[in-house]
């Protein structure tokens, strides 16, 4: 639906400034740029500059070449020194593509892969809502914890003030309670019939996959739910578990079957609202 090119120009030119700027000259070992169908590697003589890690990289600044990167920034080749990892990552979630991978990085190497392939063209969508809601959520960090609710893993904890303001804005929203706490995008932003990735704190229980089973079938009050869309949403639930929990929100008056084998569709019974929804209609009430 968004057409995406396979390699993003601003990704690979910072990759390459990035390269240039901040490679080790004492060695004198060649950058090497491969470029594949898919992915392209950029690889620069010396390990990371001291006090710089693949995890802090984000965060933390020691140009080893100070003034040819200042140099750099002079010339409008870069917008400003020290920001270019920054805007490779914030690129390649923004396109909905895997994070730059830095694997292959040593004492005596610095190796960065930046992968073409689009990994999820629902998560485009959410982004191109949320830009249509003017929804101010563009930093480097809020695009991180997009990006870990996508690919349905934790927040990392140095994200969590992002996190918080996200569903303070109601572009996440937290499924379960306390240490159980998930977390999924807001059904406004989802593409009709898409699955909500949700950030892992630990195994989900058999509780909150019933909320996310219940919370879709509402979603398809009108024509209904099938049965693969449950598959999608929980892509690492069995077909047979998938079925005993929707007998057992059946069973409990929750959801109700009309149709028979492939052509089934599953509909919320009458008067069922979303999990959670009577909370916050009753706070906003309050407020």
């Amino acid at each position: 639906m968004y057409p995406v090119s396979t390699f993003s120009e601003l990704s690979v030119r910072e990759a390459l400034l990035n390269a240039v700027a901040h490679r080790d000259y004492r060695h004198p070992g060649s950058i090497f740029v491969r470029q594949y169908s898919r992915r392209v590697e950029v690889v620069s003589p010396g390990g990371l500059p001291a006090g710089i890690t693949v995890q802090n990289i984000l965060y933390k600044q020691n140009p080893r070449n100070r003034r040819l990167a200042d140099s750099f920034a002079r010339c409008g080749l870069v917008e400003r020194a020290g920001q270019g990892a920054n805007r490779i990552y914030e690129e390649c979630v923004s396109q909905g593509k895997p994070l730059p991978d830095f694997t292959h990085t040593d004492e005596y190497q610095v190796a960065l892969t930046l992968y073409g392939e689009v990994a999820d063209d629902g998560f485009l969508q959410v982004l191109h809502r949320l830009r249509d809601e003017n929804i101010d959520a563009t930093t480097t960090q809020d695009l991180l914890v997009f990006d870990s609710v996508r690919r349905g893993e934790r927040v990392p904890r140095e994200l969590k003030p992002w996190l918080r303001r996200l569903v303070d804005l109601r572009v996440l929203e937290p499924v379960g309670r306390g240490g159980g706490t998930r977390y999924v995008f807001a059904q406004r932003f989802l593409p009709s019939g898409s699955a909500a990735r949700i950030e892992s704190v630990r195994p989900v229980s058999r509780k909150i996959h019933k909320e996310l089973l219940l919370r879709h079938v509402l979603t398809k009050s009108t024509i209904g739910a099938k049965f693969e869309e449950f598959q999608q949403l929980l892509p690492d639930v069995g077909r047979v578990q998938i079925q005993r929990l929707m007998r057992e929100l059946r069973d409990e008056g929750l959801i109700e079957s009309r149709g028979e084998t492939k052509a089934v569709r599953w509909f919320a019974a009458a008067n069922v609202a979303i999990p959670g929804s009577e909370n916050r209609q009753n706070s906003r009430s309050s407020s």
